[in-house]
């Protein structure tokens, strides 16, 4: 399953990526719009289809990103507004633009997309360098539930129907803290397999990688609405300052 962390690999997914992975950016808008100056300048790692990034940029913040797929930015280039936000197609753990910026930000679990620890290092220290001090980097993560594994793997019905049903199959390694997933449709048209591979981190483990990029952190809720955080959490809205 070669290919699964290179930048480009979302190319496959973009003509669909908006309709199957639903992404309501309400609350999401309101938490970021609150962190920065009306007049701020912003970084979104992974922008995406610009879900995030194009309500949060009418409000009249600078906003600019960077992508591995161009054919992600393309779906964005068609949103309103979207021509309008500067975009670097590159790897995000490299953070190739120039700051400062007062926030960065990566939702939706895109940094478990990186391949390994090193790469998600590079990312922290990398988004440390464009920040003004003082500036923050939001993440939004889940929490691997490894309880969900039996023998390291699982089999799941997502969807069924009378025309088509769903699948998930998950591989769990323990040691790269990775899972690989392959999501599988079955239906009229024959099967479609979309693979995919996240390499999940703890939230102290994220804690100690701000450390080592210089930053500490300041707040973390369970989601966008500011939920309190407990250990009860499945996942995790991450607030980290520059020092």
């Amino acid at each position: 399953m070669t290919g699964l962390n290179d930048p480009a690999f979302f190319d496959r997914y973009a003509h669909e990526y908006d309709e199957r992975d639903a992404y309501e950016p309400t609350q999401t808008v309101d938490f970021l719009a609150g962190l920065v100056p009306a007049d701020g300048r912003v970084l979104e790692l992974a922008i995406g289809t610009g879900r995030v990034a194009c309500p949060l940029a009418a409000r009249g913040i600078s906003l600019e990103g960077i992508d591995g797929s161009s054919a992600m930015v393309e779906q964005l280039r068609a949103k309103p507004g979207g021509s309008e936000i500067p975009v670097t197609i590159g790897d995000m753990a490299d953070v190739a633009v120039d700051g400062p910026f007062q926030m960065a930000y990566l939702v939706f679990n895109t940094l478990f997309n990186l391949p390994g620890q090193a790469r998600q290092v590079d990312c922290f220290r990398n988004v440390a360098t464009v920040l003004e001090p003082g500036g923050l980097f939001v993440i939004e993560c889940f929490i691997q539930d490894v309880t969900e594994f039996d023998r390291h793997q699982r089999v799941a019905t997502r969807t069924l129907s009378e025309d088509a049903v769903n699948m998930e199959f998950l591989l769990h390694d323990p040691v790269e803290q990775a899972v690989t997933y392959q999501r599988v449709t079955f239906d009229a048209q024959g099967t479609t397999l979309r693979p995919l591979r996240l390499r999940y981190c703890w939230p102290s483990e994220l804690d100690l990688m701000a450390q080592l990029a210089g930053m500490r952190l300041r707040e973390r809720r369970t989601d966008w609405d500011r939920t309190p955080f407990t250990a009860a959490s499945r996942r995790h809205v991450s607030v980290y300052e520059k020092l």
